[in-house]
């Protein structure tokens, strides 16, 4: 009976260790995150709760590069960002440097920065028109949706638009182009959980014989030469003009001086 109830105390004791265990090893600290701005810097943190291993550095990373890091052993660590929050937005990480490494994550979040591809676009009668917008901020958008003018909200079901969206990225392609129905500002609108955003595209339509424009304008330019070098070559002054009969001029002077030298002959003869 001793026997056993000691044996049953060693199990019982070997399953309290193996739970305690159990329980340390799940057990992480906690991670505290904050951004907070101030005087045209932001500041993004993490501070880690205790009981924490043992803490040899830090490293801040943004789009999987080290934009930070040091070799401090503290619980909290910081960075510091020039410029606005919506110049900055993204997710950024910091990392302890323990073992194992533990991860905080830290989010910049601000509505839709929206901006054209092209603030301008330039297409030719009855080809098809693409405009495009994008956003580069975080987080993503979660809905788009294209406008015009004086016309209202553009959707696919008309036939003429055809509007991709994909993330932070929205294509509206305007099929057969038409001068009088398609020129004029267009705008894109983006949202997400933290608000809205938009970008104006303007879009000129050109007639299919612009392209002949200079071509034409050429022509123009060397019938205008040949006219006026034909006009001037009419109206040269006659004494501008080569006199062909100068060259018989010499011999009716000679003439003239043979027939004086005759008649003197004559009369001293006489």
């Amino acid at each position: 009976m001793a026997a056993g109830a000691a044996g049953t105390r060693a199990v019982l004791a070997l399953l309290v260790l193996c739970s305690m265990a159990a329980g340390a090893a799940g057990t992480s600290p906690e991670i505290t995150t904050q951004v907070t701005e101030s005087s045209g810097k932001l500041i993004l943190s993490c501070n880690m709760s205790a009981p924490h291993p043992s803490i040899t550095g830090h490293k801040w990373i943004h789009k999987e590069k080290v934009v930070e890091q040091d070799e401090n052993a503290g619980a909290f660590t910081s960075y510091t960002i020039e410029g606005k929050r919506e110049e900055h937005s993204g997710v950024y990480e910091c990392v302890y440097e323990a073992n194992p490494q533990i991860r905080g994550q830290v989010n910049i979040s601000v509505p839709p920065q929206v901006t054209a591809y092209k603030k301008s676009e330039h297409g030719n009668e009855g080809d098809t028109g693409v405009l495009t917008c994008k956003n580069p901020s975080f987080p993503a958008v979660t809905t788009w949706s294209w406008y015009k003018s004086g016309h209202g909200l553009l959707e696919n079901a008309s036939g003429r638009y055809i509007i991709k969206s994909s993330g932070n990225k929205t294509e509206l392609r305007i099929l057969k182009l038409d001068i009088e129905q398609d020129t004029g500002d267009y705008f894109c609108n983006g949202t997400n959980s933290y608000g809205t955003g938009d970008a104006t595209v303007n879009l000129r339509v050109r007639s299919r014989l612009a392209a002949l424009w200079p071509f034409l304008g050429i022509v123009a330019e060397v019938l205008v030469l040949v006219t006026i070098i034909f006009i001037y070559e009419k109206r040269r002054k006659p004494d501008e003009v080569p006199d062909d009969d100068d060259g018989g001029s010499a011999p009716l002077k000679s003439n003239a001086t043979n027939h004086k030298d005759k008649n003197v002959r004559q009369r001293n003869a006489n």
